[in-house]
């Protein structure tokens, strides 16, 4: 009997062996799979954060520490994250390219459209809370003063940026999707002389400075990029 027990329990074993062994591998992972899996919560992070100007703004106004004039907080420190946002959407693509970490590409678009957020909330409070709509006034400053007239130019500029980010109008507009939005280089440096004048008149030229020397680098480094592939291409035509 306890010969005929341990062959059982054998057999057992066995059988559970080969059932096993019959099971089909697991499904190997699709790739990019643990991309998607970051991305998400990457991207509601980095949408978060980029509200955190606006939230600040809230905040102060609600607890009264806007200072004693709430109107010029607000239009600098709008104006100041239009640029802030300008000059990481125009490091995307440098970075992407030294690091080769492509999914920062999906991050761009985010970034570049939270430019023209705070360029329209900068707009919208020199036009709205500063000149309460006064259309002749507003239009006597573009004329008159070289630092609006900039300004006004580059948040112009944006506007079409801004229309054209979604996907669709990148496959309707093709290769010329890329051509307009090489106009985020001209809009810098439009920013970047906005900014400039007006701090000039209170010789306070340290932010524009910085900012001026970064949008510098970045636009040398895509004429650099630009320069090397038409190297390229006349030697191997």
């Amino acid at each position: 009997m306890g010969t005929d027990t341990t062959q059982t329990l054998t057999a057992g074993n066995g059988a559970r062996t080969d059932a096993k062994a019959m099971k089909p591998a697991a499904a190997p992972r699709k790739a990019g799979m643990s991309a998607g899996g970051w991305l998400v919560p990457a991207k509601i992070a980095v949408f978060g954060a980029a509200l955190y100007p606006l939230a600040r703004i809230v905040l102060f106004g609600f607890t009264d520490r806007l200072g004693a004039n709430p109107i010029e907080l607000i239009t600098r420190s709008t104006g100041l994250w239009t640029l802030v946002f300008l000059c990481i959407t125009l490091a995307v693509t440098p970075l992407r390219k030294l690091t080769g970490w492509n999914e920062l590409l999906r991050f761009r678009r985010m970034l570049g459209l939270y430019a023209f957020f705070y360029g329209a909330l900068h707009f919208t409070t020199y036009f709205w809370f500063d000149k309460w709509f006064d259309f002749a006034e507003i239009v006597k400053d573009i004329g008159k003063r070289p630092f609006i007239t900039v300004g006004f130019a580059a948040f112009i500029l944006l506007i079409p940026l801004a229309v054209t980010s979604p996907k669709a109008m990148v496959r309707k507009l093709g290769r010329r999707w890329q051509t307009l939005h090489r106009a985020i280089y001209v809009i810098a440096a439009l920013a970047i002389l906005h900014f400039w004048w007006m701090k000039a008149g209170k010789h306070d030229l340290i932010l524009p400075k910085i900012y001026g020397a970064i949008v510098i680098a970045l636009l040398g480094w895509r004429v650099a990029l630009w320069a090397r592939d038409r190297i390229r291409h006349r030697a191997r035509g």
